[in-house]
């Protein structure tokens, strides 16, 4: 599974946010590695220099064999937790989707 991070001009992108972002990726989305071909994190702070609440927005968007990208995305006052927020969105999407796969 490839991760690829993407931030905007307003988050300040370094090794280390990508080192916890494909940490996180791979530990939270492991279940599902065998068919992931690639998963896509977008940071963007959509109120700049403003400031304000739940102005961080978290877009992760994975890429399933055999199956339309899937997309879900968060909110929040904090990188972190608007990050982890969308991989618990993103685990339980892909366990959904996977779950009918299975049953058909």
């Amino acid at each position: 599974m490839k991760i690829q991070l993407n931030t905007d001009k307003n988050i300040q992108g370094s090794e280390a946010l990508e080192k916890g972002v494909s940490e996180k990726i791979n530990h939270e989305l492991k279940h599902f590695d065998d068919r992931t071909t690639r998963v896509e994190v977008h940071l963007s702070d959509v109120n700049a220099d403003k400031g304000g609440e739940n102005d961080i927005q978290c877009k992760i968007e994975a890429r399933v064999e055999g199956m339309k990208p899937m997309f879900v995305e968060s909110k929040n006052s904090s990188k972190e937790v608007a990050l982890d927020e969308a991989v618990d969105k993103m685990k339980a999407t892909l366990k959904s989707a996977l779950g009918k796969m299975r049953d058909q």
